[in-house]
């Protein structure tokens, strides 16, 4: 172990001071959800938790389509950055700010629309779908702020500024938190208003945030050399589409895998309300691993993009194999955890002992797919750093939709394995994405490094 250890030592420790703001920072994404469910499952009652599960179950797909084109912009920071082309990051801000709050809008559109007519046709329990039904129109429309947020916040970590996001993404959420309990319980002169509650703290969340990560980076000296290209009018075809032909892909990445766990929460669903709760409760802790071990996936992809830029595939192979030795590290303490404490966890979300005993069974079986969800995500951002997004997202397709899913199903469903079922197919499905990734990048990684070698032979 201690060779590999000096090996790496150099890249571990890059790779964890610039990510650990980052994990952070992803982590408020999911924080939100899961202080609105703490808040509703303690204050509002089962039925009010069951009504969050199934619109967060929705709007997750609404998050991860506008985080994934987000992204689009950086690691194209972070390869002109590592050209010291930084006029050109300027140019594409400009570019992904009207790129995003197109994309903020649309999403609200379709969220909104869902609400209207789609939510009646998913056989769900009456009392649930009822509270569910505004609650997600005031998540679809916290997208556009969310948005908005994340375009200075992957433009500023594309070049290498990640604490000052860390930093807001945790005061939002204590903001987030406590107007929630007002407006849930119904404090100081306001009327208690339920999951409508939780709905508007985190609109009003969302907006705080994009408006303080925006002066942020308009204030800070450490952007002005690369604002000077930054013009709100100045949009061009030529880089929407070399930031969408990066943030789409991703944004189907995302989409394909956070779309299957939402699929399988409808599935859930059918089966009854307790275990709709149940899946929320472990779904959320579960996603709140997946975010931080997606903060290291964003790390990984700004590593890997600056290497990329220079030409230095060798220390490009070092940061990326570093990265994927402490994602697996941290998911095998998260695992253990959930392994350990799976009946504790379960009462920080509510006090019904029918969903405790569900959930407990549930985090059993996120404790099996740990390992598969961190090393998945952190693939993909080291294939994403290097450009490679369109053969990763055909195997996020096969790996959740045409395995994961439709084994979730059969076992759930069909083979009567209830719950449990669902889940053990959700497992199988990232650990195909995991491994497959992982052959991508070995092969990428190695057909660019022989290029490399041989054009400097011949020169």
């Amino acid at each position: 172990m201690k060779p590999v250890y000096q090996k790496y030592k150099h890249h571990y420790r890059d790779n964890l001071n610039l990510a650990t703001p980052v994990v952070i920072s992803q982590l408020g994404h999911t924080l939100v959800q899961t202080s609105d469910t703490i808040i509703v499952g303690h204050f509002a009652g089962t039925v009010s938790l069951a009504a969050v599960s199934l619109a967060n179950s929705i709007f997750s797909i609404m998050l991860v389509i506008g985080i994934g084109i987000s992204y689009g912009i950086t690691p194209l920071i972070a390869q002109h950055n590592g050209r010291s082309n930084f006029a050109e990051c300027g140019q594409l801000l400009s570019n992904s700010l009207f790129i995003n709050v197109i994309t903020g809008i649309i999403l609200f559109t379709f969220t909104f629309f869902t609400s209207l007519f789609l939510l009646d046709h998913l056989h769900q329990t009456p009392a649930v779908m009822a509270q569910a039904k505004t609650f997600l129109i005031l998540l679809g429309l916290s997208v556009i702020p969310m948005l908005v947020f994340n375009t200075f916040k992957q433009f500023a970590e594309g070049l290498g500024f990640t604490k000052q996001a860390m930093f807001i993404s945790i005061w939002g959420n204590i903001f987030n938190i406590l107007l929630g309990i007002v407006l849930v319980r119904g404090m100081f002169g306001i009327s208690p208003m339920g999951v409508k509650g939780v709905g508007y703290s985190t609109l009003t969340d969302r907006c705080i945030m994009a408006v303080v990560m925006g002066a942020y980076v308009f204030r800070s000296k450490n952007f002005r050399g690369y604002l000077k290209g930054f013009v709100v009018t100045n949009i061009d075809r030529i880089r929407c589409k070399q930031i969408l032909r990066i943030g789409a892909p991703v944004a189907l990445q995302y989409t394909f895998e956070i779309s299957a766990f939402s699929a399988a929460a409808i599935i859930i669903g059918t089966i009854g309300y307790h275990e709709q709760a149940a899946h929320q409760v472990a779904i959320n802790l579960a996603s709140m691993t997946y975010m931080m071990a997606s903060g290291l996936s964003a790390a990984a992809a700004i590593k890997s993009g600056n290497y990329f830029g220079s030409n230095e595939h060798e220390k490009l192979r070092h940061s990326a194999i570093s990265s994927y030795h402490i994602v697996l590290v941290f998911m095998c303490v998260t695992a253990t955890v959930f392994t350990i404490f799976n009946h504790l966890l379960p009462w920080i979300y509510t006090s019904d002992v029918t969903v405790i005993s569900i959930a407990a069974q549930l985090l059993i079986i996120a404790a099996l797919f740990q390992l598969f969800d961190g090393t998945q995500v952190v693939g993909l951002g080291i294939l994403r750093g290097m450009g490679d997004v369109n053969i990763p997202t055909i195997i996020t397709f096969l790996a959740y939709w045409v395995v994961g899913l439709p084994i979730g199903y059969l076992l759930g469903l069909q083979l009567h394995f209830g719950v449990k079922g669902v889940w053990y197919g959700l497992v199988l499905g990232l650990m195909v994405s995991s491994i497959l990734l992982f052959f991508r990048f070995q092969f990428i990684s190695k057909k660019h490094r022989d290029k490399t070698i041989l054009i400097l032979a011949k020169d």
